[in-house]
């Protein structure tokens, strides 16, 4: 009888980034990528589906728009780094984030995504003015104290220079020069 390590295979979640540009024209590929770098890693997929379109809310190699496809799958430990690398390698996909996923159940793996939830109502998955991220609420008290902080800054600036506009003494540069 020989002994054989048997390493169990946890659930995970993976998001994947793509271009919107690439994955409107071609989907299948998108899609075949990802299948690709993860049956390279020996990872039973579960689900992969498009989670969202989005504006980004920074320019990542030079893409504006991004689509966003969420994947369950189970893998061991060991191969996520090779998940991550092979996903850094790909030219088809601008970034990946995987966590593990133990704790959901089969209903929290097959909620609505918000772009099915758009396609549902007959919107698209998000207008192009959308913000990416969700602004802060502030209440019109908070919009009025803010001016006044500046000021009370500003003047503080003020009175500091005056002081310092008799002094005939040079100050020490506290900055290196850095020569790039």
């Amino acid at each position: 009888m020989s002994l054989e390590t048997v390493t169990k295979k946890k659930l995970y979640e993976g998001m994947f980034l793509v271009d919107s540009a690439t994955a409107g024209a071609d989907w299948d590929g998108i899609i075949a990528a990802i299948k690709r770098i993860l049956e390279r890693a020996e990872a039973e997929i579960i689900s992969i589906r498009k989670w969202d379109d989005r504006r980004l809310a920074y320019e990542i190699k030079h893409v504006a728009r991004g689509t966003y496809l969420l994947t369950y799958f189970r893998a061991s430990g060991e191969k996520i780094q090779g998940i991550e690398k092979d996903v850094n390698l790909s030219e088809k996909i601008l970034r990946v984030l995987i966590l593990t996923a133990e704790h959901l159940t089969a209903e929290d793996m097959e909620k609505d995504t918000p772009a099915l939830k758009a396609e549902k109502e007959g919107g698209t998955s998000s207008p192009a003015g959308e913000p990416v991220a969700e602004e802060e609420t502030r209440s019109p008290g908070d919009l009025r104290e803010a001016p006044a902080v500046e000021e009370e800054l500003l003047e503080a600036e003020e009175v500091e220079v005056d002081e310092d506009a008799g002094e005939e003494e040079e100050e020490p540069q506290s900055r290196p020069v850095m020569d790039d």
